[in-house]
């Protein structure tokens, strides 16, 4: 294309993809005018001209009104504010048909009502706000009443997905099927007493606060990398094996202490290192500690399920079972005897297996 050369309007219209009326259009709306107007009356537009009705056509299409588009080409507003304004606008249409796009592949994959159409529409297309308002309530409700420390209701709080900025249409049904399950009275009930009888001990405060619900979290943590060498195929033997396994020891030491309210003598942590090493699976406290898991994953399963699909997280972040009591048993035997670990009173985390 030549610089200087000036081209009529059909030519333009070719170049640019634009309609010859769009552009005639354009330049009686005061946008783009041509370069030339002859004495014949035909509009001839050269190089420069032609660019800006390309820019004209772009924006239009990412839905530009006239104003801003004659304000950016008077450089009244620069092209890095416009596109800024555009590329929101845009976005916000992006969500939208994504939301729309989760609620049809709902109603194709599964019987659907039209009131029902209606009531998914509106939760895939909630605020943050209003999702958390929708949480908080669920939350509040299961805990009225509870026996434990604020701080494990604040805990409780917030296990909750945080829908992504830009989520995908996985993420938008997997928000519908979990607004639909706490707004669930039969499952607000079933949580709410189910709560309510694990933590019925006298104890239950005094085993829920910051500094106990701290040391969960650190066993937690200290049991996640015990599962995941186990899982790498480490050997329990190994060197890192024996650490991790004597670092469990010690907080499994910490947590006994914690809930009896005082340090262990040498026979106890002889005792508990023997249960460790040689673990009875009908023992009172592994029965117990299993039933407490395999009751949360019944009733939490499907919520944590869906809570880890919309952030977008492994599964098992919130809550896991740790690792096999065969591995840590075999690295413990192959660690020998360990020195005793320092334990004090309040250390721990609690007297039952917490659904973290």
């Amino acid at each position: 294309m030549n610089d200087n050369h000036l081209y009529p309007i059909g030519d333009a219209a070719r170049r640019t993809g634009l309609s010859v009326s769009a552009i005639r259009f354009y330049a009686d709306a005061g946008v783009i005018a041509p370069a030339k107007q002859t004495d014949g009356g035909h509009r001839l537009y050269d190089v420069e001209t032609i660019a800006r009705l390309e820019l004209v056509r772009t924006l239009r299409d990412l839905g530009a009104g006239l104003d801003d588009i004659r304000g950016l080409l008077a450089e009244e507003t620069s092209l890095h504010e416009l596109a800024e304004t555009h590329l929101r606008v845009v976005e916000r249409h992006l969500r939208d048909l994504r939301a729309r796009r989760a609620v049809l592949r709902t109603i194709v994959n599964q019987a659907t009502t039209t009131e029902r159409v209606a009531l998914m529409h509106s939760l895939v297309s909630m605020s943050d706000d209003s999702r958390n308002q929708l949480l908080d309530e669920f939350w509040s409700e299961v805990t009225d009443g509870l026996a434990v420390h604020p701080a494990y209701v604040e805990h409780l709080h917030r296990m909750r997905p945080q829908v992504p900025e830009d989520p995908t249409t996985e993420q938008l049904q997997a928000w519908i099927q979990l607004a639909d399950l706490v707004r669930d009275a039969a499952f607000r009930d079933a949580v709410r007493q189910f709560f309510h009888a694990s933590f019925a001990s006298p104890r239950s405060v005094d085993l829920t606060t910051p500094d106990m619900m701290a040391h969960a979290e650190k066993r937690r943590q200290l049991e996640l990398e015990a599962r995941e060498a186990e899982r790498s195929g480490l050997s329990p033997e190994s060197p890192r094996a024996r650490e991790i396994a004597e670092r469990l020891f010690a907080s499994y030491a910490d947590l006994i202490a914690g809930t009896v309210g005082a340090p262990l003598d040498e026979q106890a942590l002889v005792d508990l290192r023997r249960s460790m090493t040689h673990p009875d699976p009908d023992a009172v406290g592994s029965q117990v500690a299993e039933r407490f898991v395999s009751e949360v994953t019944g009733l939490l399963g499907t919520y944590l399920s869906l809570m880890a699909t919309i952030n977008d997280t492994p599964p098992d972040e919130w809550l896991t079972t740790g690792p096999s009591d065969k591995w840590i048993a075999a690295a413990l035997r192959a660690s020998g005897s360990p020195v005793a670990p320092t334990v004090s009173p309040g250390a721990a985390g609690g007297d039952r297996p917490h659904a973290s």
